[in-house]
Order: C-alpha cells, then sequence, then structure tokens
C-alpha cells in the first residue's frame, strides 16, 4: 500500500488545507518515500502546487506522468536519483536542488540545463548564462556537426528508393558513428555530448530526411512518429490523388520531407508532369526543377498555432565569414537566413528547416531586416568578425543583434514613425540607411561595439523625401554617392557623398515611366526596387501587371547639374506579371543569375531568368532591341501549394517577400499568413 494518501497530503500542505486542488506548497521530506509511493493519479489532483520538497528519501527516479503543470520550485536532496531527464515534465520549475545524490553528475546538470527552459537557479547557484549557452550554443554547434557528419559520410548511402531493411540498417550505422565521433567539449561532459548527439541525429532523421520506408512504385503516404493524426479524415495520399500534393500543417513547424521531394522528381522525370507545387513552366524548353523543402510557422504571435494573420515582410542572407565577404557575392553565400514579421525576427537554416535562433519585442511589428560585419576587438585586444543584424519596424527603433553571442546588445531611436525598409552600405561596414514614413531616410553610423557592447552611434545624413519611402537602394558601382529610393510617390535618387557639408538634402532627381495611357508620369507607387546588375534597375509600380526594367547610367547624368531635375527613364524592357492591384508585394533579384523575383496576390511567386537580355542590353547603347518589344514572360512559376491546417484549407494567400540566396539555391517565399515557405532548385 503507497505510503501517499489524501490526507497525508493535505496534513503535509504549507498550511495544511482541506482541498488538494488549493495546495501550492508540499512538504514530503523525511518519509523513506520510494519511487512506487509517488501515485500519479493522486497527484494529477495537486493542479495548483508550485513548491514541493522530496528531500531525504529514498527515490532513484520520478514517474513520467506526475501531472503537476504549475510546479515552479522542487527538492529533491538526499535521495538515489540516477537519472534526471524525467523532470522535463515540469516545463515551469525556475528552481531545482538535487545535492547528495550520489549517482548524478556534471553531466546531469546540463541535461537538466537544456530540458527545463525556465530553470534558473540549480542547486542554490544562478545558471542563467550557462543554461543559454547549453541550450542556443552548444546545440547550434552539435546540430552543425550531426549535419556535417551525415553530409560526408551518409548522405550518398541511401539509395533514391529503399526498403525498411535499409533504412533501418543506416539509422543505426549513422546513430552509433555519430555518437562516437562528433565531440564537442571538454571530455567531463562527453556523457552529456553523447546524449544530445542522439537526441539531434534521432531528430534528423526524423523530421528533416524523412526516413520512411519506399518499398514499392506507389507507396502509401505516412506521417512520422512524432507528428499528431490529423483531424481531416481523408489522407494526404487521398487528397494528392484528387488535388496535387497537399502539404498538411501539424505543428509551428511544417515540413516538405525530402522523401516526398524525392518521389516527386521521379515521377516527374518518368511522366513528365508535374504536380501543383512544381514548377509551371511559359517556355517548355527551360525546365527548371524547384521543389518545396519546409513550410515554416514561426512567427506566430504567442507561439499560436493558430495564428494565420501575423504578416511576414523581410529576409536576408546571413554572410559568411570567412570569405572575404563583400567583394564576391557567390563566395559569400550562407544557408542561414534572417526572417521578420510580428513581434519576432526568426534565423532559420534552409536545409533542415530548423530555427536557429529568435528574437521577439513585445508590441513590435518588424518590417526590415539587413546584415553587416563588423570587425570587433574581444579579449587580449584581438580582433575578429562577427555578423550583426539590424531588424526595425512599427516603432521606429533600430534593434543591434549580435548573433554569434545571441545577444541584442543595443538600439538606435532613428526615428519617430515607422521604419519601412533598412540597409547596410556595402562598402562602408558600420553605415545603415533606414527609411521611415516620417518622409526620411537618415544614414548612421551604427559603431562598432567594445567588449562590453558599449557602441555610440551617430547620424550623418537626412535625406528628405516628398512621401513614404517603400524601398531603397544603393548604386552598384557608385554605393557612396548614389541611392535610389521607391516611394508612395515616384522614383527618386540622392547624392549621398559624405563630403559635402549639407546634412539635409532633398532628392536629386525623380524618374518618369509610362503609365496606363503610355504617357510617361512620376506620380505613381513604386513598391519594388532592386538592381539586377551594375546598371539594370527593377522597379515595380501601380501600373497593373507590369514590372520595368531599366538603365540606371542612360537615364541618370552623373555629371548632369541641378536639383529635383525630373528624368526620363530608359525603359529596356517590361516583365509580364499579375494584373493585381494589390501593393507592397515586393520584387527581388539574383544578379549572379541574372533572376529576377515577385509574388503575387495568390501565393505563386514569378520567376524571370534574363540572362540572355543583359548581353543585349548592355551591347544596344541606349537603342531599343528587338528583345525590348514586347513584355518578357515568366521563365517559371512556382504556384502555392494546398496547405491545410487544422483540417482546412490555408487560403487567401499573398506573398510579401520572396528572396534568393546569391547561388540561387534556396528561395524564401513570405506570406500574409505566416507562413515561410522555402523552395530549393534542384
Amino acid at each position: 500500500m503507497s505510503k501517499i494518501t489524501t490526507e497525508l497530503l493535505l496534513e503535509r500542505a504549507v498550511p495544511r488545507s482541506t482541498r488538494l486542488r488549493k495546495i501550492e506548497t508540499l512538504n514530503l521530506s523525511k518519509l523513506q518515500l520510494k519511487t512506487g509511493d509517488l501515485d500519479p493519479r493522486l497527484f494529477s489532483r495537486l493542479r495548483h502546487l508550485q513548491k514541493l520538497d522530496l528531500s531525504d528519501n529514498l527515490l532513484d527516479k520520478f514517474p513520467n506522468s506526475l501531472t503537476l503543470p504549475d510546479l515552479r520550485v522542487l527538492n529533491c536532496n538526499n535521495n538515489k536519483l540516477e537519472d534526471v531527464t524525467a523532470l522535463k515534465q515540469f516545463p515551469l520549475l525556475e528552481e531545482l536542488t538535487y545535492e547528495n545524490n550520489v549517482y548524478l553528475t556534471l553531466n546531469d546538470d546540463y541535461k537538466v540545463m537544456f530540458l527545463l527552459q525556465n530553470l534558473r537557479l540549480l542547486n542554490g547557484k544562478d545558471i542563467t548564462k550557462l543554461a543559454k549557452h547549453v541550450r542556443r550554443v552548444n546545440s547550434r554547434k552539435l546540430t552543425s556537426k550531426v549535419t556535417a557528419h551525415w553530409e560526408k559520410f551518409f548522405r550518398d548511402q541511401l539509395p533514391e528508393k529503399y526498403t525498411a531493411e535499409q533504412v533501418n540498417s543506416i539509422k543505426k550505422k549513422f546513430l552509433k558513428s555519430v555518437q562516437t565521433n562528433v565531440v564537442y567539449g571538454p571530455s567531463a561532459l562527453s556523457e552529456f555530448t553523447r546524449w544530445r548527439v542522439k537526441m539531434i541525429a534521432e531528430e534528423f532523421l526524423a523530421y528533416s530526411l524523412g526516413l520512411e520506408v519506399n518499398s514499392d512504385p506507389e507507396p502509401e503516404e505516412k506521417m512520422d512518429e512524432n507528428e499528431e493524426e490529423e483531424e481531416s479524415t481523408e489522407s494526404p495520399r487521398e487528397a494528392a490523388k484528387d488535388k496535387g500534393q497537399v502539404v498538411y500543417i501539424y505543428d509551428i513547424l511544417v515540413r516538405v520531407t525530402a522523401r516526398k521531394r524525392k518521389r516527386n522528381h521521379s515521377k516527374t522525370r518518368s511522366r513528365k508532369k508535374r504536380s501543383k507545387t512544381q514548377v509551371t513552366t511559359k517556355e517548355e524548353a527551360e525546365d527548371v526543377s524547384a521543389e518545396p523543402l519546409h513550410f515554416l510557422q514561426c512567427h506566430s504571435k504567442g507561439n499560436s498555432r493558430e495564428d494565420f494573420k501575423t504578416q511576414l515582410w523581410s529576409c536576408v542572407f546571413e554572410p559568411l565569414l570567412d570569405s572575404g565577404a563583400r567583394k564576391d557575392p557567390i563566395v559569400n553565400s550562407s544557408r542561414t537566413v534572417a526572417t521578420c514579421g510580428g513581434e519576432s525576427v526568426c534565423l532559420i537554416d534552409c536545409e533542415t528547416g530548423t530555427v536557429l535562433k529568435k528574437y521577439k519585442v513585445t508590441a513590435e511589428e518588424f518590417f526590415s531586416v539587413a546584415w553587416t560585419t563588423l570587425t570587433m576587438v574581444i579579449s587580449d585586444s584581438r580582433k575578429k568578425s562577427h555578423n550583426i543584424l539590424a531588424a526595425a519596424g512599427r516603432r521606429g527603433i533600430v534593434k543591434l543583434i549580435h548573433v554569434a553571442a545571441d545577444f541584442c546588445y543595443g538600439e538606435i531611436k532613428a526615428h519617430k514613425k515607422p521604419i519601412a525598409t533598412v540597409c547596410f552600405s556595402p562598402t562602408q561596414e558600420t553605415h545603415l540607411f533606414t527609411a521611415s514614413y516620417d518622409k526620411r531616410i537618415a544614414l548612421w553610423d551604427i559603431g562598432i561595439p567594445d567588449c562590453d557592447y558599449n557602441f555610440k552611434a551617430s547620424q550623418l545624413l537626412v535625406l528628405e523625401v516628398l512621401s513614404t519611402p517603400l524601398r531603397i537602394a544603393l548604386v552598384p558601382t557608385c554605393p557612396d554617392q548614389y541611392l535610389l529610393a521607391g516611394c508612395e510617390g515616384g522614383c527618386f535618387a540622392w547624392n549621398i557623398k559624405l563630403d559635402k557639408e549639407q546634412k539635409r538634402r532633398p532628392f536629386e532627381a525623380t524618374f518618369q515611366f509610362p503609365d496606363e495611357d503610355g504617357s510617361m508620369t512620376t506620380l505613381h507607387r513604386v513598391d519594388g526596387l532592386a538592381f539586377l546588375n551594375d546598371d539594370v534597375v527593377v522597379s515595380k509600380s501601380s501600373k497593373p501587371g507590369c514590372i520595368y526594367l531599366w538603365s540606371w547610367s542612360r537615364s541618370f547624368d552623373t555629371k548632369g547639374k541641378g536639383c529635383q531635375r525630373t528624368i526620363p527613364a530608359v525603359i529596356l524592357a517590361e516583365l509580364e506579371w499579375s494584373t493585381t492591384n494589390m501593393s507592397y508585394l515586393t520584387l527581388s533579384t539574383c544578379p549572379a543569375k541574372d533572376y529576377v523575383f515577385c509574388g503575387d496576390e495568390k501565393g505563386s511567386v514569378w520567376m524571370y531568368n534574363l540572362s540572355s537580355y543583359t548581353t543585349a542590353w548592355s551591347s544596344a547603347k541606349g537603342k531599343r532591341s528587338p528583345l525590348q518589344e514586347k513584355r518578357i514572360p515568366p521563365a517559371q512559376i512556382l504556384q502555392w501549394p494546398e496547405l491545410r491546417a487544422n483540417g482546412e484549407q490555408v487560403t487567401e494567400v499573398l506573398v510579401n517577400n520572396v528572396v534568393s540566396d546569391p547561388t540561387f539555391t534556396y528561395l524564401v517565399v513570405l506570406t500574409s499568413v505566416n507562413i515561410t515557405a522555402i523552395w530549393k532548385k534542384s
């Protein structure tokens, strides 16, 4: 018979209680309790218990289902505990002591620091900083090592079609190999490292690679073991038969696994057909395959699974630190992307779909993010390069985040109204431009933080705008002299050279474009702006169904005199796009591959391969070529897949932004329904 009864619990409550559900503090010390005495059915009635003392007993472990949802303080001193992993069932635990449990080691300390996200005190010591390092830095390092081990030694061992025996065999070999060969940290923590490596490796196989039996040509779709069963009555495979590929949203993170990608790709080759998520092509001769990799719902307000309203606005790929960075965009490519929307900024590994970091600011709505690489002085006066992320939005404040240290070290109160977009100078690493709804574009020197993160920011320049600036771009051939901005009321250029004394400057030129009647006008909204190469500008205006490509050098005479000139843009071509009147669906370019991308109001991504046109434009010397006589159609259109959440299809998807990495390996799509879609080019 158990030593613990309802009467005992009421008597040992502090203060004594008449009902179990009212107990907040409970002292069960010195009762010679063993693990079997902790009855989960009885403990499940302690719904409001916050402090529990189990010291000086004979416990060797915890039952897995004690169900104490509000437990904050736990004392397990002087027991015989052999394992701490069951403590993860107490996610709100803030203070934990288990001294004088002779079988517990430093490895167990690290395990509880990882498992209990709210833990502040362990055995009387403040472990906040160390726990943060264990949960984030340590996990990131180990994840990188596990991924690299798979890529180097095991990725090519798995055939395109595999049996259950092959899957189990490679899984067993990989888990054994990765635990043996992945080493990190001091030897005293080797047990913890093996424990985390196994956990990361299993998650990597289950979620990122979707390893699953493929024993026949048309295998039945199955859910991953860790996913809950969907409420919908039709299976993914049945839905796919009728509707094309259907992606189900099970949780905050949504993934299309490699298994599905391989099978869809082989079907495309064998049947010459495309599923609804495959590329549709207007030029059949150019069959470039891009496949859905992950669908992530990581910007939810309050981490709600039901949030399909948060708008996602901006994303930019992180520069690599060891590449000689700024001169070669190809070498400077990475697979980590920063995204923003709502009150959060996320860092995502595009290959695995892992959300590496997440930063939240209550009451903020982030509109833009930008990277720079600062050479900072660290200990012993040594210098080291670090990537810094700037994030800004509705509050008009720029947050500066040292990503490697996982630390927001400062902020700049840049504007009194929302900031629409930010960008760093490609030549001056501390120079940051902020464009605001206060009709100003400001240039800041953010300074370089010292080893204590002290820094000094200063405003260098203010550009006066006639209407709200929406997009800004520095001219590639002279990024320290000219800046272009797409605004609510047109497209403008400023001289930003700092050798001038004038700190507040009006625009130097405004550009005219054809309107719907064919006449030239400066009064139009420009909500998309980017350079395709050193000379070709891509801009999207309010004229329905049209994106312009025009020449900077042929339109703007840098030797011209006078301010606030009106200049006709020398149009090179028009891109055929959606006829929607919807605004703020912005565009981007991949200069190294001569690609332009733009999303539409139906969730689709329009992709334009302009490599055959750029040569003609550079040799045309201002003359209109035959290639410019008609609108250029997209090379491909990626259609939005059918997503289901809670059994219902996710519809009315706007693509607010779409960005590729410099090598055009990954394509990140930001939507109006709080979903980040990641595609990968085959």
